[in-house]
């Protein structure tokens, strides 16, 4: 998630957000999502401003920390929720998401999508993905890892700062990361690492900060992070180390909730999200890749990014499978 949020990490809030209402509009959308893809800098307001004069109707976003805790808010709100629409969940997750009862099925026509796995559901449609990767500052690491087994192994002086998988997608990423990589030895991987781990963070947004404020030479992010430094920033300081096991891919959906107050507005806007208007505000907004097969201009600094030969990525009903079970080897490991 997100990938737009570099710009002001520690002004970031778990607070509901709420679109200016739309001109003369009398219906509504709620959209639960991440923080760092509404804020100011990410591609909401954008979004919101092209949904809007579509549907002439007032967009509301409602932000919460990270993909995992938009879940966890899920469970605890039950049909109560207000939303009609849930975005920044991920692969991972959609299992443990239908199993809640929340989602019902979209019944749109999802040709245009067209991501790595050729992944397609009834209920969750794709609108970007990414890799999961190590990023560096080049300015206090001259020799990065090249690969998951030289960061557990390495230095542990060098520390990482990484997220918390009950709370966090790319959290949770890492660790299915490693257990793809480890499988039965993952436990023991673990306690290697936690050498090298500053600390752990609720949220992407948080680690992110860290690294960009100089605590940490090296983070849990993407393969297309540093595309921002490059773009917006001009520089190349802060580049992804290419991992020769392969990297763990992240494709990031949304859905309908079966209680959405107005259902049609709803698919509406999932119908949006696969058309340009979405789409090209992915790149350079929420920095990952576009789901959609349709023309999106990418910037030259994506041709410099890593393209990792392998990705891993487990099938959703395994992690539910297995995800408490694998998130309790993680909290051992890392305490001992």
């Amino acid at each position: 998630m997100r990938k737009s949020w570099f710009l002001a990490a520690a002004l970031a809030t778990a607070l509901p957000l709420a679109a200016n209402p739309a001109a003369g509009a009398d219906k509504s959308l709620t959209v639960y999502t991440y923080e760092s893809f509404i804020a100011e800098w990410g591609p909401g307001p954008k979004i919101e401003a092209a949904f809007e004069a579509e549907c002439g109707c007032d967009l509301k976003w409602v932000g919460v920390a990270d993909g995992v805790a938009l879940l966890n808010r899920l469970k605890l709100e039950g049909a109560k929720a207000e939303a009609g629409i849930v975005l920044g969940l991920d692969t991972n997750l959609i299992t443990d998401a239908k199993a809640t009862g929340l989602f019902e099925v979209h019944g749109l026509d999802t040709a245009a999508i067209s991501v790595p796995r050729d992944f397609s559901d009834d209920t969750f449609i794709p609108y970007d993905y990414g890799h999961f990767a190590v990023v560096y500052d080049s300015e206090a690491i001259e020799t990065p890892p090249t690969s998951l087994k030289q960061l557990v192994e390495g230095d542990p002086a060098q520390k990482i700062v990484i997220q918390d998988p009950r709370t966090s997608t790319p959290g949770l990423g890492l660790l299915l990361w490693v257990k793809s990589v480890y499988g039965n030895d993952a436990a023991a991987a673990w306690q290697k690492l936690s050498k090298r781990v500053l600390t752990v963070t609720p949220g992407w947004s948080e680690a992110y900060g860290l690294f960009t404020s100089g605590e940490a030479p090296m983070v849990l992010s993407y393969t297309t992070s540093p595309a921002y430094h490059m773009v917006v920033e001009k520089t190349g300081r802060y580049q992804a180390a290419e991992f020769s096991e392969g990297h763990y891919l992240q494709i990031e959906v949304a859905g309908m909730l079966a209680n959405a107050p107005d259902k049609d507005l709803a698919r509406e806007f999932l119908a949006f999200m696969m058309t340009p208007g979405f789409q090209n505000e992915i790149p350079t907004n929420n920095w990952m890749m576009p789901a959609a097969a349709i023309d999106v201009a990418l910037p030259e600094a994506f041709s410099k990014l890593v393209s990792p030969a392998k990705s891993f990525l487990y099938a959703p009903d395994e992690v539910a499978a297995n995800r408490a079970a694998w998130i309790d080897e993680w909290l051992a490991a890392m305490s001992r």
